[in-house]
């Protein structure tokens, strides 16, 4: 099949997540791998920042206490976590969800991501923050855990520690979710490619592909 020939020269996807998100985990990873597999569809990576947590304090909260608020008994959450942590093993994500002790303020995690975009770093350091929260256990909502995690990821430790201690691009980050809630999203992740065609939740990697082809197609068509 010639499904590919006269493709655009890249196409633009945007992932609009969380990173408290286990489906947004889950979500990048499969278009990641499937996005390996396919390295005949160039792609610009894009990530919008979706705040599940908005009036979360900026220091975050005891994962016992959020786990009560959000779902209202600690053992209906359990059970949502262990069905999740069964998908992730078939992607190769070992969810770890015993070892999150806080739930972060994410804010910082996003301003992060969208400065490292500036230098082409930033899915490597969205893989390392989701690794982090989610399989390690480690607080992303603290400055001195994400300079570290940004230097395991490329990405100087100190210039990123001075970009976090000077706030900058926090309204940023608050207005790109508001835009997210605006075009109607309500749910995370949600892939946008070439800004026509969306899909929401952590879908099956046939699924994610046939988008992808629908959106090679019509862009042959413009």
């Amino acid at each position: 099949m010639n499904s590919l020939a006269s493709r655009p020269a890249r196409l633009t996807i945007e992932i609009v997540f969380d990173f408290v998100c286990p489906w947004c985990y889950l979500g990048v990873r499969r278009l990641l791998q499937l996005l390996a597999r396919r390295p005949d569809v160039p792609v610009e990576l894009s990530w919008r920042p979706f705040l599940l947590n908005p009036d979360m304090p900026r220091s975050g909260m005891p994962r016992t206490d959020y786990m009560i608020r959000k779902f209202g008994a600690e053992d209906r959450a359990r059970r949502l976590y262990a069905s999740i942590a069964e998908l992730g093993v078939h992607e190769g994500v070992t969810f770890n969800f015993a070892a999150i002790r806080r739930t972060p303020n994410s804010v910082d995690a996003h301003r992060l991501v969208r400065e490292a975009a500036r230098a082409g770093m930033a899915t490597p350091l969205v893989e390392r923050i989701f690794a982090a929260h989610f399989i390690e256990g480690q607080d992303i909502g603290s400055h001195a855990v994400l300079a570290t995690l940004a230097a395991e990821s490329g990405i100087d430790a100190a210039q990123a520690a001075e970009f976090l201690a000077s706030g900058e691009g926090a309204e940023a980050v608050h207005a790109e979710n508001l835009h997210a809630h605006r075009l109607g999203i309500n749910g995370v992740p949600c892939f946008l490619i070439e800004g026509e065609h969306a899909i929401a939740g952590a879908q099956e990697p046939e699924v994610l592909e046939r988008l992808l082809e629908l959106a090679l197609c019509t862009a042959r068509e413009v």
